[in-house]
C-alpha cells in the first residue's frame, strides 16, 4: 500500500518501505546542474572534498547551461567558465556547453532528450523545476548548492520522504485546453503553499492521452504549489520515449502507486467542465477563467521556457497564430536546440512552424531559458519599462521576468497565441475553428 515516491524513495534507500515523515539516506542516479548554481555547488564540492577530489561517478553528473547565456555581462560568462574548467578537470562526459555542437538549452527539457530521464530513478538538480522530470516515473526535485556539492561527492542525500496528494483527471481534454491549464485550476486551488513538501501525483484518463511533453508541463509547475514534487506514473508513451533516448541503455524499474496506497489528498477533476484558465499578476495561485478577465489589455506574448517552450506548445500556438498577424510583440523561445530545429521541419499545412510564426509578425529568440528568469541587464525581458505581458513560463512573481512593476499574466500556448493576435486576453475558444 505505497505510493509511487514512497517506492522509489525506497528503492534508493535499499528498503522493502519507507513512510512519509520517515528521513532515509537515498542513492542518486542523476545530478544536474547549470550556469546560476553550478559554480556554488563546485566551489561547496570543492571545499569539503578538496581541491582534487573527483565526483563520485562521470556517469551521473549532468551540467547543462541555460539560464544567463547569450550575454555579454562578464559575471554570467564567469560562470560558464568555471563550468567548463570543472568539467575538463573532472572529465566529465554529460555536458552540454553553449557555443558547441552540442549545446542543448533549457535543463529540464534537455535532460530527457538527452537520455537522463528513467522510471524508478532520483534526479536531483540545482534548479526548482527539476521536478518536471517526475513525468518519467521518478523521484525528481530541486536541492540547493551545499546538499548538491555533498551529492556530487558522495552520490547521496538525506531526504525526508514526503506524503502524496493525488490528482485525478477524468474525461477527454476539450481541443481548447492544455496541460497548463489544468496545473494553473489545481494551483489556483490549494494555493501556493497548498502542497508544501508533499509529492503531487497525477492521474487519470485526461493525463493519460496527454503526450509525454504536456505531462512534463503538469509536473513542472508541482514546484508553484509548494511541491517536493510531481509525479505521473509510466505507461507505454513513457516507455518509449525512454527507450528510444536512454543514455547508456541504463536498466531502470518501472513503479507504480498501489491500488490501496495512502494519499494524505485527493482531488477529482472533470476535465469536461474546465475552462481556460490564467494566473493574474502577481502569483501562479491567482487563478482567473480566461472569460472573466477577457479584454485586458497588454503589451508583450511569450512562449517558451520549460514550461511553454516545448514542441507540442509551438504547434498548439501555430494552430492559431497560421494565416493571421500578431497585434502586440510576441516572442518564441524554443527550449532546446532539438526543438528549434524542429520549428524548421515540422509543418501545419505547407508551412513550417518557423514560416507560421515569423509570417505572423512573430520573433524567434535562440533556445535557453531567455526573458523567463529576467537575467542580466542585456536579456529582452528587462530592456523595456514596466509592461504587461502574457506568458506561458511558470511564474509571474514581481520582477521574474525582468521590471518589477511588469504585469505577468501565466497561460497555456492558446490563450497566449490567441491573446497575441487581438492584444488582449483571448479566450482561444472565440478562434479555433
Amino acid at each position: 500500500m505505497a505510493t509511487l515516491t514512497e517506492k522509489v524513495l525506497a528503492k534508493a534507500a535499499g528498503r522493502d518501505s519507507v513512510d512519509p515523515g520517515e528521513n532515509v539516506w537515498v542513492n542518486v542516479d542523476v545530478l544536474m546542474t547549470h550556469d546560476v548554481c553550478g559554480p556554488g555547488t563546485i566551489g561547496i564540492f570543492h571545499k569539503h572534498f578538496g581541491r582534487d577530489a573527483k565526483v563520485w561517478d562521470l556517469t551521473k553528473v549532468v551540467i547543462i547551461p541555460d539560464h544567463y547565456i547569450f550575454t555579454a555581462d562578464a559575471m554570467a560568462n564567469r560562470n560558464v567558465d568555471i563550468l567548463r574548467q570543472f568539467v575538463a578537470e573532472q572529465k566529465l562526459p554529460y555536458f552540454y556547453d553553449v557555443g558547441t555542437d552540442r549545446y542543448k538549452g533549457v535543463c529540464h527539457i534537455a535532460l530527457p532528450e538527452e537520455g537522463h530521464t528513467r522510471p524508478g530513478e532520483v534526479l536531483l538538480g540545482t534548479d526548482s523545476h527539476t521536478c518536471t522530470a517526475g513525468a518519467f516515473g521518478e523521484f525528481a526535485t530541486g536541492i540547493g548548492n551545499t546538499d548538491a556539492g555533498f551529492v556530487m561527492g558522495t552520490g547521496k542525500l538525506w531526504l525526508k520522504v514526503p506524503p502524496t496528494m493525488r490528482f485525478v483527471f477524468q474525461g477527454q481534454l476539450p481541443p481548447y485546453l492544455m496541460a497548463k491549464d489544468l496545473i494553473l485550476a489545481v494551483i489556483g486551488d490549494i494555493g501556493c503553499d497548498g502542497a508544501t513538501y508533499r509529492a503531487m501525483e497525477f492521474d487519470g484518463e485526461a493525463v493519460y492521452a496527454l503526450n509525454i511533453e504536456e505531462r512534463m508541463t503538469l509536473c513542472n509547475m508541482a514546484i508553484e504549489a509548494g511541491g517536493k514534487n510531481g509525479c505521473i506514473a509510466p505507461d507505454q508513451v513513457t516507455l518509449d520515449y525512454v527507450n528510444r533516448r536512454n543514455a547508456g541503455q541504463k536498466p531502470y524499474t518501472v513503479m507504480k502507486s498501489d491500488a490501496d496506497a495512502k494519499f494524505i489528498y485527493e482531488k477529482v477533476y472533470d476535465v469536461s467542465k474546465l475552462e481556460p484558465v490564467v494566473a493574474k499578476p502577481h502569483s501562479p495561485d491567482n487563478k482567473a477563467k480566461v472569460s472573466e478577465v477577457r479584454g485586458t489589455r497588454l503589451d508583450r506574448a511569450y512562449i517558451g521556457s520549460c514550461t511553454g517552450g516545448k514542441l507540442t506548445d509551438f504547434l498548439a500556438a501555430a494552430r492559431l497564430l497560421q494565416g493571421r498577424t500578431v497585434k502586440i510583440d510576441t516572442f518564441v523561445v524554443p527550449a532546446t536546440s532539438d526543438i528549434a530545429a524542429s520549428l524548421k521541419t515540422e509543418k501545419i499545412g505547407n508551412a513550417t512552424l518557423e514560416e507560421i510564426f515569423t509570417n505572423a509578425g512573430a520573433k524567434i529568440g535562440l533556445p535557453s531559458c531567455a526573458a523567463c528568469l529576467g537575467g542580466p541587464s542585456d536579456t529582452f525581458g528587462r530592456l523595456n519599462g514596466p509592461m504587461s505581458c502574457i506568458s506561458t513560463t511558470n511564474r509571474n512573481f514581481p520582477g521574474r521576468m525582468g521590471h518589477k512593476d511588469a504585469q505577468v499574466f501565466l497561460a497555456s500556448p492558446l490563450t497566449v497565441a490567441a491573446s497575441a493576435l487581438r492584444g488582449e486576453i483571448t479566450d482561444p475558444r472565440e478562434l479555433l475553428a
